[in-house]
């Protein structure tokens, strides 16, 4: 299999005469627990490098997506006794991790128990950005109705750049959107009830000012595209997961670091300005990817590893999805001519293995390539 000969040839050794090379190897069985908002994706993309690092698996898919659910189950019935899919909700999950597994893929982002993925964030350093960065600005947060773990969660800007950008993106909105959102076959809905219940309390809550939106239908489970203005609000403690952008206000670039800093490591930043700031940035902060001067685009790259830090671990996409699903283990082979180097007449070890004896600092420099002075 091609997990059992991919290798890594290392330069390091004990002895010349040694081979040393990290092997990759299967974990086993790993168990993949996918999430609702994109939920074939998230179940396909990791089981892929499961695959290709030759391990089992057990699927998870989400039971909110329900046809998604029974379209993998039928999928997996027939297909190969090394994958399977379990069906259910949060008991039958219970009694799945009740089971030993190699490793656990985990995507969580089912509000507002479970949280995966810190707040992403996007920051506006550069006022004459505004127009190019709108459209994937406004494309980033409102695809998928705002239900992406990367989507940003909120604008970091100042209070001058912060009303120079209101009017692009509304007219970034209607351009994808139209005049009236809820009419467009383009703007998605919310994926139950219960989520649409906590977002509209959400706005209630906040002490914001609701700039752009700000309507909803519960029959259709219906969020207008909504931009609030403040400080620091109830939006701000939680990932939002929906179509909700908050927007703060900060006084400098150095300000918007520090906030940054301060909080969790977002598992997305995206920044719009020259390459001069981008590389403060780049420098000054960490999170799970970044971006500059464009959105979720980077996400789409498989060559490109795909995942958080901090609290939310773990890559996958191509390669890395490989790398996370093997073990890297550490080779070290030698030959059996070492026992020339064996003491002659007690046959006991190896030269390295003595003390510091005469022979040993004989023959070190053939060895080891270096001499020991005494």
């Amino acid at each position: 299999m091609y997990a059992r000969l991919e290798t890594d040839r290392r330069d390091e050794y004990a002895t010349k005469l040694d081979d040393c090379f990290v092997r990759r190897e299967p974990l086993g069985v790993v168990l993949v627990i996918g999430a609702w908002n994109y939920p074939l994706q998230l179940i396909l993309l990791p089981l892929i490098g499961a695959i290709a690092a030759d391990n089992c698996a057990i699927l998870k898919p989400s039971e909110i997506s329900r046809a998604t659910e029974k379209f993998l189950l039928y999928s997996f019935l027939y297909l190969s006794q090394c994958y399977a899919v379990i069906c259910g909700g949060a008991e039958e999950t219970k009694r799945l991790l009740e089971n030993r597994f190699d490793h656990i893929f985990y995507t969580v982002v089912t509000f507002p128990y479970l949280l995966q993925h810190p707040k992403s964030s996007l920051l506006q350093a550069r006022s004459q950005w505004l127009v190019a960065s709108c459209r994937p600005l406004v494309w980033a947060k409102f695809f998928n109705a705002g239900q992406s773990c990367v989507a940003p969660d909120y604008v970091l800007c100042t209070a001058e750049t912060r009303d120079m950008l209101l009017p692009h993106m509304k007219e970034a909105l209607e351009s994808f959107y139209r005049s009236e959102p809820q009419q467009s076959q383009d703007m998605g809905r919310i994926v139950t009830n219960r989520h649409w219940d906590r977002l509209v309390e959400l706005l209630k809550r906040s002490k914001g000012k609701i700039v752009i939106g700000g309507e909803s239908d519960k029959e259709s489970k219906y969020i207008a595209p909504t931009v609030v203005i403040k400080e620091s609000d109830p939006l701000m403690q939680k990932e939002i997961f929906g179509p909700i952008l908050p927007i703060l206000t900060i006084k400098s670039l150095d300000d918007g670091i520090n906030f940054i800093n301060e909080g969790e490591k977002p598992l997305a930043l995206y920044a719009f300005s020259d390459e001069v700031v981008m590389t403060e940035l780049h420098f000054s902060t960490s999170s799970g990817g970044f971006c500059s001067n464009d959105g979720v685009v980077r996400m789409s790259l498989s060559g490109l590893p795909f995942g958080g830090v901090g609290s939310s671990p773990g890559n996958y996409h191509g390669r890395w999805g490989f790398e996370t699903f093997s073990h890297k283990r550490g080779c070290m082979l030698r030959d059996w001519s070492m026992s020339m180097f064996c003491n002659q007449g007690t046959k006991k070890c190896l030269v390295i293995h003595q003390g510091f004896t005469e022979s040993l600092i004989r023959n070190t420099s053939l060895i080891f390539g270096f001499s020991i002075v005494m």
